[in-house]
């Protein structure tokens, strides 16, 4: 089943499997989701849980067992259950279940919910944790969006604008997806992004983000007025992604609370880099909004 949501400035579409955002246009009829096109890359704009990125080796440890779990996790594979819908709000549930705990061994409620509110549209991540003992996850989302947006542009007409302006730290990808111990710094002050194929060449740009009260990564044309602006909250990366060398008609701009396995993981759950943990009862709520423009 897919909601709709809408009002004056947007017309959106959300997918229950993964509780996915797979569309939005203006009244224009400019659409600034990707399509998902299969040869290339056949999602929208997932939601990442109960992991974000690869684990090492697809798998990891707890309390003396192993268990499977692939890229991002499975929420985005899942069907919500709809809670609740209304014009401009919809709020999706994911509940622990007999096939989850397969794979992840934690009872849990997970809550996502979409609000639009003008030209924006409101995400919320709510995890809770069900289960008498603590539970290890991490949450992020993977919106991809169109470019070009308008027919008389090109790709490399877009760039990326980074606000607050300062330096930031720059977390490197193995060839499997593994955070490496190469680092580096990249400074914003001033300076766009330029978007080129050639920028993915290294797998996504994974920008240390520091827990600001809110970050935002805005994607824009230097043709034309239009673009989107993702801006998340106490998050601790945001990840720009393309495909390479597939040269694709997107970029994604993913806010994260964690990141992938390390090289050098020992596979223990607990250990994981940026792990959340919640205690038995606790709530963790995550923020992000995207602005279309």
């Amino acid at each position: 089943m897919v909601v709709t949501l809408k009002n004056s400035k947007l017309t959106v579409k959300i997918n229950e499997i993964g509780a996915e955002l797979i569309s939005v246009q203006n009244p224009q009829g400019i659409e600034y989701i990707w399509g998902a096109d299969p040869e290339h890359w056949k999602r929208h704009a997932p939601i990442l849980f109960p992991m974000v990125g690869r684990l090492k080796n697809d798998e990891y440890s707890y309390d003396g067992s192993a268990y499977t779990m692939y890229q991002h996790g499975f929420a985005r594979d899942s069907k919500f259950e709809i809670v609740t819908s209304s014009d401009e709000q919809v709020i999706f549930l994911l509940k622990s279940d007999v096939e989850t705990m397969k794979a992840y061994p934690f009872k849990f409620e997970f809550y996502v919910s979409y609000t639009l509110a003008e030209n924006m549209v409101k995400v919320s991540m709510l995890v809770k944790n069900r289960d008498h003992h603590s539970m290890y996850f991490s949450v992020g989302a993977h919106p991809g969006f169109k470019v070009p947006l308008e027919s008389n542009e090109t790709y490399d007409d877009y760039e990326v604008i980074v606000t607050p302006e300062k330096e930031y730290p720059m977390i490197a990808l193995d060839g499997n997806g593994l955070t490496t111990t190469n680092k580096s710094n990249f400074n914003i002050h001033g300076n766009p992004i330029p978007i080129n194929h050639e920028l993915f060449k290294d797998d996504a740009r994974i920008f240390d983000v520091e827990a600001n009260d809110q970050t935002t990564f805005t994607l824009k044309s230097k043709k034309s007025q239009h673009g989107a602006a993702v801006t998340a909250y106490k998050n601790q990366y945001f990840g720009l992604w393309s495909t390479y060398p597939v040269k694709s008609d997107f970029v994604c701009i993913e806010p994260w609370w964690g990141i992938a396995d390390s090289e050098n993981s020992t596979g223990f759950i607990r250990d994981k880099n940026d792990i959340s943990r919640l205690r038995c009862g606790e709530d963790f709520a995550a923020k992000f909004d995207i602005t279309f423009f």
